[in-house]
């Protein structure tokens, strides 16, 4: 089972330029999280700090009892080592083939013979619609590829916790469709605490059990996803209805003067929209049930007192929704385990 990351005031500045400050939050373990917000809000960087591969100003991350920000050199090396991570641009070194790059952890960490190492990689690169092309060099293949063999690398350690930037980016719709499945499923059979920073929406409102939003140096909202998609704060309203009209602007946040210049202008128009939820995805059938869905409800339960209405609102039809449907099907049925789902060949992606 994953592990919790614990984040306590954690602040960075580069010289002048606050990036975030006094960001506190639990990723619970073993649950899907996501990180939202505007471009150049700091997501990446967050990410760095919390992987401890760049030290914030103030504050902490407590990943099984190690400070990845303030401890010896030598105990984050090794903590690192319970990290799988999914960068950007997958993060692939261009002089050697896919399975080298996805089989340099195992190598790089480990004792393991070739054999066993061959063996871990075939599995993983089945994993992510890969199989067949451990020979090519990441410039032979498609971005979206490249990405999937990132996602690999991120895997090959089992890792307790999976940090993934904007997975999604270079992908198309249907591809991303594949990519959330994949990550539900990966979740499913790993037992992994995950963060996914990511813009596209419907990552966000299908994958996550937790969702969280930093804009304006700040951390806006973290919590299980009905508080933000039931959310009428502006910021997480503009961002997820795609509204030009909102604090968010072209380059940073816009000024109230702007903002009541639009409103003026008719681009402010009536009440909030409401959202409707759009129900989590479930992992492929013939895996088992998501072990972090009864433990994030018996969490999540103790906090409804907590929460706005409309959040508490969405997580009670849940709670009575899950109830009605565990009685309509009697006793829970064993079913049985299979490889991850995978993308349908390893074509150009």
């Amino acid at each position: 089972m994953g592990i919790d990351v614990v984040v306590e005031g954690l602040t960075k500045a580069f010289g002048r330029q606050t990036i975030w400050q006094d960001v506190t939050l639990t990723l619970p373990a073993g649950e899907i999280s996501v990180m939202l917000g505007p471009s150049g809000t700091g997501k990446t960087v967050f990410l760095k700090a919390i992987v401890g591969l760049l030290r914030p100003d103030r504050g902490r991350v407590l990943v099984d009892g190690v400070d990845m920000a303030n401890s010896r050199e030598k105990d984050i090396y090794e903590a690192r080592k319970l990290f799988g991570l999914l960068f950007q641009d997958g993060a692939l070194f261009g002089s050697m083939s896919l399975f080298d790059n996805i089989a340099f952890p195992l190598r790089e960490h480990t004792r393991k013979k070739e054999s066993e190492i061959r063996r871990i990689v075939m599995e993983r690169m089945e994993v992510v619609g890969l199989a067949g092309a451990e020979r090519k060099l990441p410039g032979e293949i498609s971005g979206g590829m490249r990405k999937r063999a990132g996602l690999a690398r991120a895997l090959v350690l089992d890792p307790q916790i999976i940090l993934c930037d904007e997975p999604d980016s270079g992908l198309d719709p249907v591809r991303t469709s594949y990519l959330s499945q994949l990550l539900i499923d990966i979740n499913t059979q790993l037992d992994a605490t995950m963060l996914i920073v990511t813009h596209n929406i419907d990552i966000a409102t299908t994958v996550p059990d937790n969702m969280g939003m930093l804009f304006c140096r700040e951390l806006v909202a973290f919590g299980p996803r009905e508080v933000l998609l039931t959310s009428e704060e502006p910021v997480v309203e503009q961002f997820l209805n795609g509204r030009r009209a909102g604090p968010i602007g072209m380059s940073e946040e816009k000024d109230r003067a702007t903002i009541a210049e639009e409103a003026s202008h008719g681009l402010v128009v009536g009440p909030p929209t409401r959202r409707t939820l759009a129900p989590q995805l479930k992992p492929t059938p013939g895996l088992p049930a998501r072990r972090a869905v009864q433990r994030r409800r018996a969490r999540v339960r103790e906090l409804l007192d907590e929460l706005p209405p409309a959040a508490r609102a969405a997580v009670e039809a849940d709670l009575r929704d899950t109830a009605e449907a565990h009685t309509a099907n009697g006793a829970d049925t064993l079913v049985r385990t299979r490889p991850l789902h995978t993308y349908e060949g390893g074509g150009p992606a």
